[in-house]
């Protein structure tokens, strides 16, 4: 049974002060819930060795798809794989965060990976921000969190100069350096997000600008906006649209990198750990991981189990199916076209309504902050996000 803090709920007045804008649902219920999930010391620290252990497994099993070209059975678009190619194999492209969804770790139960957001992972404002701010505003310790997330980006963003754990004596490695943010005009979440991001990296050191995806010129010779030239650009667009709705813009920035006109994050590459079709390859390689949840291309039979589309949001075209092979639940959303991946199902800890909880833990060159997301059997776009503490 998940433990919970009821608090005073975030006034929407104080949330938009913090410039957090989707604070309420379609249905008009907040989305911020008014309670934080507890945990203790040694549930903390579970989560962040998992996390380090899981982001070492992903590295693995990259390199695995590198090898063995194994890149369509991943789902990785045919002209994105060049880039992904490329910027795996050159030490630039660093991965700045990512976020790993997980089951149980509350409830006595074994840590599970479900999957890996690791290329336009959300909620990051959620975690960094909005949740601190639910421990300071209640006269709770705020320090009393598993939550260096802001930090821990801001020595991340140092990384992508020093390219070393190291990030001191790096000043001066930053003359010159533009960095670009950019996101999709009329989304108050994605720009917020990417914004906060932008206040990170200027907070790390660099100079940065802010524009939306379709006022940015693209060409061979590198990304530009207002006249000025980028050798740094943060995108919060997946690649997989990217590669399907934008070819051509697809084939510039892989002349772009290849070309070292530019550099792009998250790289290219975070597209393999984002396929779902990795769970495949992670239990191939790491079989009965504790981890691990069986996955296959196939139905497990007999089994219960969920499908998932291997690139898919909010829980979009996801199946619960019994083990005689009725479907219990499932969303119907545009990803059912894509392929699907199998996973051995492992309940989500519940409270005593009946609602389920499900782990996020973002991954910055190590885990680095908890937060978590409440809902029904599949955790989907009316979830509710719930923060901790650790008594």
């Amino acid at each position: 049974m998940v433990k919970l803090k009821n608090i005073a709920p975030l006034s929407t007045e104080y949330l938009e002060s913090l410039g957090f804008v989707w604070h309420t649902d379609s249905d008009n219920t907040p989305y911020i819930n008014d309670s934080l999930v507890v945990i203790t010391e040694a549930e903390a620290e579970a989560y962040y060795e998992a996390g380090n252990e899981l982001y070492e497994m992903f590295v693995e099993a990259g390199e695995h798809i590198v090898e063995n070209n194994l890149f369509h059975e991943v789902g990785i678009p045919f002209n994105l794989v060049d880039l992904v190619k490329e910027s795996w194999e050159n030490e630039v492209h660093w991965h700045l965060y990512g976020r790993f969804d997980l089951a149980g770790g509350i409830d006595g139960k074994q840590i599970k990976l479900l999957e890996f957001n690791a290329d336009t992972p959300t909620s990051l404002f959620e975690t960094a921000i909005v949740q601190w701010a639910m421990l300071k505003q209640n006269n709770l310790d705020e320090t009393y969190q598993f939550n260096s997330l802001y930090e821990s980006l801001v020595d991340n963003f140092k990384r992508l100069v020093t390219l070393d754990e190291s990030v001191e004596e790096f000043d001066e490695r930053y003359e010159g350096w533009r960095f670009l943010f950019s996101s999709v005009k009329g989304n108050a979440e994605e720009e917020n997000t990417v914004r906060l991001l932008q206040h990170i990296a200027n907070e790390a050191g660099f100079d940065t600008e802010f524009a939306y995806i379709d006022e940015i010129e693209f060409s061979n010779d590198g990304i530009s906006y207002n006249g000025e030239e980028y050798e740094l650009w943060f995108k919060l667009i997946p690649w997989e649209d990217i590669a399907l709705e934008e070819p051509d813009l697809a084939l510039l920035l892989k002349n772009i990198v290849q070309n070292q006109k530019a550099i792009i994050f998250n790289p290219a590459y975070t597209l393999m750990f984002q396929s779902k079709a990795i769970l495949k390859i992670l239990w191939d390689l790491f079989p009965g991981h504790p981890l691990l949840l069986e996955a296959s291309y196939e139905p497990l039979a007999g089994r219960k189990q969920v499908s998932k589309p291997i690139f898919g949001r909010e829980g979009g075209s996801v199946s619960i199916i019994e083990p005689n092979g009725s479907v219990s639940s499932t969303i119907e959303s545009e990803y059912a076209s894509h392929a699907l991946v199998y996973q051995e199902f492992y309940e989500l800890p519940k409270d005593g309504s009946g609602a389920s909880y499900q782990a996020g833990l973002f991954y910055a060159y190590e885990s680095c902050g908890l937060g978590f997301r409440k809902g029904g059997d599949i955790i989907d776009n009316m979830s509710k996000f719930v923060g901790h503490v650790v008594e």
